[in-house]
Parts: C-alpha cells; sequence; structure tokens
C-alpha cells in the first residue's frame, strides 16, 4: 500500500462566482474554484446547442448497418464485435460497470470535482455525441457537491482515465458509493434521489463519452500548478529568511548581475530576493568593507538560479495545460463536419511528461531547503548561531531532528522525481499496447507537491527562531512580518517542546498561502 498524504490545499483565495461551461476552455483559476471551493457551474447555451447536434448524428449512426465503434460496436479488442439495437443500453451499463474498477486508498475530493468538471468541459463542446440530460446530470452532481468515490489504482493515462472515470459516470448511473455534501459516504442512488436527481440511463456512444478522456491527470495538473505557484514564492520567502539568519549577502541578487543570464524565471527570483531583503538590518550589518566573508554557500547564493529554472518549468507545464484545456478528448469523436471518426488524443503522454518533469523541481527546491536548514543548525556554518538553534545546547536538541524531517522527506522526493511516464504496459489483449502512466505520475506529484510545503515550512520555523536568536539585529520589513506572523501561532525560542505540532503549525502557514500573503502586504509589490 502507498503512502498517502493529505490533500494539498494552497492558496485557498478563490473566486466563488458561477463558472460557465462552455465551448471554450475553462481556465486554471475556475478549476480551482470548482474543485476547491465548490463554486457553482453552469452550462452555457451554446454548449447545449452543439451537444444536441452531435448527439443527432450519434442516433442518426445508431441504426447504420456499417458498424460504428462505440454507437454499435464492442470496445477496445472487442470492437469488431458487432451489438444488436436492443442490447446497446446494456452494452453502456457493461462498459461502466466492467471499468468502474478502480482499487486501493480513497482519492481525494478536490481531484475528483476537478476530474468531472474537465469531463463536463469536453461534454460542453459538442464533440462527443452525449444527450444533454446526461451532460446537465454531471453539472447537477458537481451543484449539489456529490462526490464519486475513485480508488488510487486503475488507470493506465491510455484511453484516457477509464477506471476513475468510469467510477463517476456510474454515480450518474445511480450505482457505487459517493460522499455527499458533508462528506458522508452512502449508495450513489440514496445520495441522488436526495438532491433530487434523477439517475441516467445511458444511451449508445455515452458510456464511452463518459470515460475516454485524460480529465484525471489533467486535473491534478492544474491544481499542481496551481499550489507549485505559490510554493515558488513561498521558496524565495524562505531562502530570505535564511540568508537573513545567516548573515548572508544580498549583492549577488543585483539585477545587473542576473541579467548576464537572461533566464525569465531567475529574473524574477532574484527580484522576489532583493524586494525581501531590502532594508533588512541584518544585511545592512554586515555589508561593510570589514566583512570578511567573501560568497555565500551555494544554496544561498543560487538560490533564484534554482527557483527560477523551476518557474521556467512551470511555465513549459502551464502551457501543456492549456492546450489540453482546449482540447476535446474522446474516442470515437463527433467531427466539426458531422463524422464520428476513431483517433488517439485520448493518450496521456503530453500531461504525463510535464507532470513527470514538475517533480523534478520540487524535490530539488525541497533539497536546497534543506541544506540552508542544516547550515544554520551546524555550530562550525551557522556564523554564531547556537548549535541546532538551541537554548542550551547539551540539554536541549533544538531543531536537529526537524532537520531529520526534512531530510527523510527530501529522499523521498528524489525517488518521487524518477519518472511514471517512462513506463508501459501493454493492456487489452495488445490493442492498448502502450500507454502513458500519466495518472501515476499526478499522484506522485501531489506526494511531492506536499512533501515540497513541509520542507519549506520547516525551513520557514527554523529560520524565524535563527533570526530570533540574532536579536537585537532585526529582519528585513517583509521578513520580520513573516516572523511576526508565525509567532500568533507558535512560540519563540526556548527550551525544547514537543514540536511537531509547531512543524504542522509551520505546514499550515505555508500550505494556506499565510505566509505569502503577510510578506505581500508588507512590500510594495507582491511577490511572483
Amino acid at each position: 500500500m502507498p503512502r498517502t498524504y493529505p490533500a494539498p490545499r494552497l492558496g485557498e483565495n478563490v473566486c466563488m462566482t458561477t463558472v460557465s461551461v462552455g465551448l471554450g476552455p475553462i481556465s486554471e483559476a475556475e478549476l480551482v474554484a470548482v474543485a476547491r471551493a465548490g463554486a457553482p457551474i453552469e452550462l452555457s447555451a451554446e454548449s447545449l446547442s452543439a451537444i444536441a447536434a452531435s448527439r443527432s448524428i450519434v442516433e442518426s449512426l445508431a441504426d447504420d448497418v456499417e458498424p460504428h465503434y462505440g454507437i454499435s460496436t464492442g470496445f477496445g479488442a472487442l470492437a469488431t464485435k458487432h451489438i444488436p439495437p436492443d442490447r446497446r443500453a446494456q452494452l453502456q451499463r457493461s462498459l461502466v460497470r466492467s471499468h468502474a474498477a478502480g482499487s486501493g486508498p480513497e482519492i481525494e475530493a478536490e481531484v475528483v470535482r476537478a476530474l468531472m468538471l474537465l469531463r463536463l468541459s469536453t461534454l460542453a463542446t459538442g464533440r462527443t455525441g452525449i444527450r444533454v440530460q446526461t451532460a446537465q446530470t454531471l453539472a447537477g452532481l458537481l451543484n449539489a457537491r456529490i462526490t464519486p468515490v475513485l480508488r488510487e489504482f486503475g488507470s493506465l493515462g491510455c484511453s484516457g482515465d477509464l477506471a476513475p472515470l468510469a467510477h463517476v459516470a456510474l454515480a450518474l448511473m445511480g450505482e457505487g458509493e459517493v460522499r455527499d455534501a458533508g462528506g458522508r459516504l452512502q449508495p450513489a442512488a440514496e445520495a441522488l434521489a436526495a438532491a433530487g436527481i434523477e439517475p441516467v440511463t445511458l444511451a449508445e456512444k455515452e458510456g464511452l463519452a463518459l470515460i475516454n478522456g485524460t480529465d484525471g491527470m489533467l486535473g491534478q495538473l492544474l491544481l499542481a500548478c496551481t499550489d507549485l505557484d505559490l510554493l515558488l514564492r513561498t521558496a524565495d520567502l524562505t531562502a530570505a529568511m535564511s540568508i537573513e539568519a545567516l548573515l548572508g549577502t544580498d549583492r549577488v541578487f543585483a539585477a545587473d548581475l542576473q541579467a548576464l543570464r537572461p533566464q525569465p524565471g531567475q529574473a524574477v527570483a532574484a527580484a522576489n530576493m532583493r524586494a525581501l531583503l531590502a532594508a533588512s538590518p541584518i544585511v545592512a550589518s554586515h555589508a561593510g568593507p570589514d566583512c570578511t566573508y567573501v560568497q555565500d554557500a551555494y544554496s544561498m547564493r543560487c538560490a533564484p538560479q534554482v527557483a527560477g529554472a523551476a518557474r521556467d518549468t512551470l511555465a513549459h507545464a502551464r502551457r501543456v495545460a492549456g492546450y489540453e484545456l482546449a482540447s476535446a478528448v474522446d474516442n470515437p469523436v463527433v467531427t466539426l463536419d458531422g463524422r464520428v471518426e476513431s483517433n488517439g488524443n485520448f493518450h496521456g503522454a503530453p500531461v504525463g511528461y510535464v507532470l513527470d518533469f514538475l517533480a523534478i523541481p520540487a524535490a530539488d527546491l525541497a533539497s536546497m531547503s534543506e541544506r540552508r536548514t542544516d547550515r544554520m543548525l551546524d555550530v562550525a556554518r551557522s556564523r554564531g548561531l547556537s548549535a541546532f538553534l538551541t537554548d542550551d545546547a547539551g540539554v536541549d536538541s533544538g531543531h536537529m531532528i526537524a532537520q531529520y524531517t526534512q531530510a527523510a522527506i527530501v529522499s523521498e522526493l528524489k525517488r518521487l522525481a524518477v519518472p511514471a511516464s517512462v513506463d508501459s504496459i501493454p493492456s487489452s489483449a495488445m490493442q492498448e499496447d502502450h500507454v502513458s502512466m500519466g495518472w501515476s505520475a499526478a499522484r506522485k506529484l501531489r506526494r511531492s507537491v506536499d512533501g515540497l510545503t513541509q520542507v519549506l515550512a520547516i525551513e520557514l520555523l527554523s529560520a524565524a527562531r535563527a533570526l530570533d536568536l540574532r536579536l537585537p539585529l532585526r529582519p528585513g520589513p517583509a521578513t520580520g512580518a513573516v516572523l511576526d506572523a508565525l509567532r500568533e501561532t507558535v512560540p519563540g525560542p526556548g527550551p525544547d517542546r514537543y514540536l511537531a505540532p509547531e512543524i504542522e503549525a509551520a505546514v499550515e502557514f505555508v500550505r494556506s498561502g499565510r505566509a505569502v500573503e503577510v510578506a505581500d502586504k508588507a512590500l510594495a509589490e507582491p511577490l511572483r
């Protein structure tokens, strides 16, 4: 059984206006609003017309003597078998029931809601041949906050996220398990009845239309992009606090030095560092000609280079996600000129690659953060701080084991950075002989995001204690404001005490976006 982590809940300030699902793509912000905050949705009038138009094409082909995949044939390796009209409703039910074969721990509600919204967005394009009432029922589940129960294992990321999406389709049929708006586990039939939603009896093509998409992996990519956007700003903040605590210099972040290497993300990170360290009495205290330190260690001096490269990786991932949001992934698909054609757009390689790619900077950012923390704890390298930031070294151990926790997480993140998308296991009697494993890449990236959150939180916690130990010197306005805000829930230096709750408080301080929010309020311009 794999280790499970809490669902990341970063940056809760989301818009709660109604999200219109129509012919155009939804945005990352809209997805986060629906997935995390339960924002209501509605299908646009244009999308309802497009859905109805494509459905009429599917119905016209249902009685055709020529076989049409997913309408009058079996699926996958059974695509050559013709299905008579009186058994096609059973065909769709059987498809969903057999494919709802997930196993393992339950998937987080926000992932399920993201997946549901993205599938609805594809249905709204009118390229799938689904009926209007089926699309409206899916929208009804989202608005009633009825969340089908999905499981960790079942998707190979090719032919889409089949098993996860099939569990959603099963709930539309009034079968399987769901969680209601209050999080209570109950049979789908009971939850739908309580919400006044009529279960769907699937018609031709609808089973395929509901399960043949990359929505699970794409939803997790978009949630991760939002989370990493916040964590990159947090990484600049914790690096600045550590640099102050270690009596480092801000001179290396000068704009002219950074411009010598015009990487766009690096320029943003360095600008953040300059802003965070501006007017810092600690930095000013050793900025004169009497300072004998020539240059800082790489984990301090090169922070913009690493955080900048991570930003550029994130920008690439968002471009790929944008292409996917503008896509209508189904097989077969109803084309604009009225054909129903098989295709391979359900293959998850584009999404799987960037999911894997993002796990690399997540691990590297965490690794650099842990190195700065370790430096603050080492009396030989901390430039005058007490050993392990203790109150009474020897009697106390200070933050010694907090760094162990960081190290354990960093080691895990390095393992999670090994790509899932290079693997492939043939399935469906070799009809599906190459798969993307994009769902697996998405699942491990979520664990990476959570791990990076914890590592940065421990650095922030340790840097805050180190800054307190530098008194009467004070940090800069922004980092000082963050220190003061943390002290509202976590006390300052003193004899050893139960440390785990303080770490969790720091994790929530980071995860909620509160740390960056406090820094932003103290700056002329917010961190980017």
